[in-house]
């Protein structure tokens, strides 16, 4: 590196440290902070970069044209509709009105944490200014990636403590309440399917007779119901592992196989208004079941069964937990459930592990005494 690419550091009128570095080019770089250190360590990391021929070259972008390019080429190729959904909702809503008028290499960590905090002010709530911070994080790993930053300044705010939400899993004796209480529901298929194999909503509202081999007892989850563009659509599932296999019980086979029979029974009494879509779970005339509305059936059945309320997603969570107490491995309610690691599950489900060491125990206590 020759010497005027050393690069030197002095203060500004301002208050702000400043440090700049003159490129083989003759372009000048120039980097500014509240703290010498802070500008020390970005010139320091502008030679790093230089020396290993990553450093970004060209005009800097704005924050608001970068974000435009990567939601664009970048994340709507390779994510779930609704996925890219969120992140340009996260972008347009949140990070391009606040910091979009900044070029990428101006970009800092304080303009990052005072977006945060920003957020937190105006009442967001802590999960909407965690996701904030994470597409923001993705987006500037790209960049990096695309050599038009050498460092992801997202990474260094820090992000506000999320809340996690408090799983309401059914203990036994309210499954069998709830089950009760839905005999001879029109849905009681939708709801015993969703208790025994754990399926998310719109994996459930978008399942197909296709999918199930009721002969064999078994499910294939291919797909999900979702709203796209104000319709419902079947989207694809946005991981491997979420694609999955999953046993039927003996109940749920016959619970399917009276929907089977219930829709059969719909579909003439409606005649030529009966859409045929294929799907399992459908309004009385066939078309797709709107979740908000299956969610709200479900609560008024929790209210007549005397049970707490509950989300809907908490019956995928009554079946996982109802599955460990029972003593089935952790690795094989993973694969039922179609999480991409055993740590997420068991991340999720660690309020069931105190259980899970008493019957340890227990069993360890009735060995020894033998």
């Amino acid at each position: 590196m020759s010497s005027k690419q050393r690069g030197s550091i002095y203060k500004r009128g301002d208050g702000r440290w400043c440090a700049a570095l003159r490129l083989e080019d003759g372009r000048r770089k120039t980097f500014y902070g509240w703290k010498q250190r802070e500008v020390q360590d970005k010139l320091d990391a502008a030679k790093a970069s230089i020396k290993a021929g990553t450093f970004a070259k060209g005009r800097s972008p704005l924050l608001v044209q970068f974000l435009a390019a990567w939601l664009r080429d970048s994340v709507k190729p390779s994510v779930a509709p609704a996925t890219y959904r969120s992140y340009a909702g996260l972008t347009e809503n949140h990070i391009a009105p606040a910091l979009g008028s900044v070029t990428l290499e101006r970009l800092t960590p304080q303009h990052v944490q005072q977006l945060l905090n920003a957020s937190s002010a105006s009442g967001s709530s802590s999960q909407t200014v965690w996701h904030i911070r994470a597409v923001l994080r993705a987006a500037l790993n790209q960049a990096v990636k695309w050599q038009l930053v050498s460092r992801n300044v997202a990474s260094m705010a820090k992000p506000p403590r999320v809340k996690r939400y408090e799983h309401r899993a059914f203990a036994p004796d309210e499954a069998r309440r709830f089950l009760a209480a839905i005999r001879g529901d029109r849905l009681e298929a939708l709801y015993v399917t969703a208790v025994s194999t754990g399926l998310r909503q719109g994996e459930l509202l978008g399942l197909q007779w296709s999918d199930l081999d009721l002969d064999k007892g078994f499910v294939t989850v291919r797909q999900q119901l979702q709203r796209i563009d104000g319709r419902l659509s079947l989207v694809e599932l946005k991981s491997e592992s979420s694609r999955r296999t999953v046993m039927l019980t003996a109940d749920t086979v016959l619970a399917l196989r009276d929907r089977q029979a219930g829709q059969r029974v719909e579909k003439l009494a409606q005649r030529k208004r009966w859409k045929e879509t294929g799907l399992v779970f459908t309004t009385p005339i066939g078309t797709p079941l709107e979740g908000p509305n299956v969610t709200k059936g479900f609560q008024k059945l929790l209210r007549s069964a005397k049970l707490p309320e509950r989300r809907f997603h908490d019956l995928r969570h009554s079946t996982a937990t109802l599955l460990l107490v029972q003593g089935v491995s952790p690795k094989v309610v993973q694969a039922i459930l179609g999480h991409s690691s055993i740590r997420l599950t068991m991340d999720t489900y660690s309020h069931v592990v105190p259980e899970l060491q008493r019957d340890a125990a227990e069993k360890m206590q009735a060995v020894l005494q033998r």
